[in-house]
Formats: structure tokens, C-alpha cells, sequence
């Protein structure tokens, strides 16, 4: 299968994609294999349904959140080129990287666009801004019935205290990198084997 993966994806695309995603060749074919695998429909892009059977994702309690932000809005497919941008979220970021033309346009996996990528995972109405009920949503997403709605509701009312800097009870994406500053969100976001 791996020879077949190769032969459908043409080498100005690869290039295309290692411009936009800074993976490598090998990294490129490899996923391009991966997907062609997932794509049970044969027709060059997945469904929700084909994510929905990599066993990752299906234990994931934010798998659904992970799957929707594969697809643009109002959209229910995605092609290979598609499916590498938001993998390049995951990319770990290089020293190289971290050093490059201020002038040029951010990569898909700097620490800002990975900051956006998890801020939308919140921000379920796409609005802008994480509501208490959308943070209150996703924290029962993540840890089902072992604990109780009073103490989600505290949670995330410190939660929203401690972020929201403007007095709006909502947490906007600027209040969001305030508060996940300290964080090492390259690590947290960095799929190793993407290396």
C-alpha cells in the first residue's frame, strides 16, 4: 500500500505541503499512506465517520472536538491537504524555526496557532470567546460523571474568574494566552512521532 500512496501523490504537491506544514517528504508520504488507509470511500478525502474508527480519537473525550476542527465550517469532508494543516498544529516546533524571517507568515505550528487551534476546541459556538457554559461543556466532555455538576460549576466559575480580564464573564482568545503563558504548550502540542 505504501507504493501506491506514493504514486498518487505527485511531488509538486509533496513540495506544496512541506512549504505550508514544514513536514518532511518522508513524513508527507507516510501520513499520505495513513489517510489513504482511513479513506474507506476511496475518493481522495475523509469523512467524520473515518476518523471516528481511529481507536485514539474514539477514546479521546474531546475526539469529537479533535474531528470537527478537521473540517471547515459547513463542510463534511476533508482532502490530504486539508488533513496536513491541522496535523501541522501537532508539529513540534525546531530550533530552526523559532529563529526565522519575522516577516514571513507564521507556521500552522507556532505557539500562537497552537494556542488558536486549543482555544477553538473551547469555543464551541464560534464566537470568539469561551463562554462559562461552553467551558462548563467541554470539562464535562472531558471527565464524564466523576465529579459532580457543582463542582464543574466551581471550576469553571474560578476558572473564568481567574482569566476573564475585562469583566465580559467570558474568556476571549487574548485572555487565553494570557493565562496559558507559563505553559509549554509546544510540548503539550507536539505529536513526537511527527519528529
Amino acid at each position: 500500500m505504501g507504493s501506491r500512496a506514493s504514486t498518487l501523490l505527485r511531488e509538486e504537491e509533496i513540495e506544496e505541503i512541506k512549504k505550508e506544514t514544514g513536514f518532511s517528504h518522508s513524513q508527507i508520504t507516510r501520513l499520505y499512506s495513513r489517510f489513504t488507509s482511513l479513506d474507506k470511500g476511496e475518493n481522495g478525502t475523509l469523512s467524520r465517520e473515518d476518523f471516528q474508527r481511529i481507536p485514539e480519537l474514539a477514546i479521546n473525550p474531546l475526539g469529537d472536538r479533535i474531528i470537527n476542527a478537521f473540517f471547515p465550517e459547513g463542510e463534511d469532508q476533508v482532502n490530504f491537504r486539508g488533513f496536513m494543516r491541522t496535523l501541522a498544529h501537532f508539529r513540534p516546533i525546531e530550533d530552526s524555526e523559532k529563529n526565522k524571517n519575522p516577516a514571513a507568515s507564521e507556521p500552522l505550528n507556532s505557539r500562537t496557532n497552537k494556542l488558536l487551534f486549543a482555544f477553538r476546541l473551547y469555543d464551541l459556538d464560534r464566537d470568539d470567546k469561551i463562554s462559562r457554559d461552553e467551558l462548563l461543556q467541554v470539562l464535562r466532555m472531558m471527565v464524564g460523571v466523576n465529579i459532580s455538576d457543582e463542582q464543574l460549576g466551581s471550576i469553571a466559575d474560578r476558572t473564568i474568574q481567574e482569566a476573564d480580564t475585562n469583566g465580559d464573564n467570558s474568556i476571549s482568545f487574548t485572555e487565553f494566552i494570557k493565562v496559558l503563558e507559563k505553559v509549554d504548550v509546544e510540548q503539550k502540542m507536539s505529536i513526537r512521532f511527527l519528529h
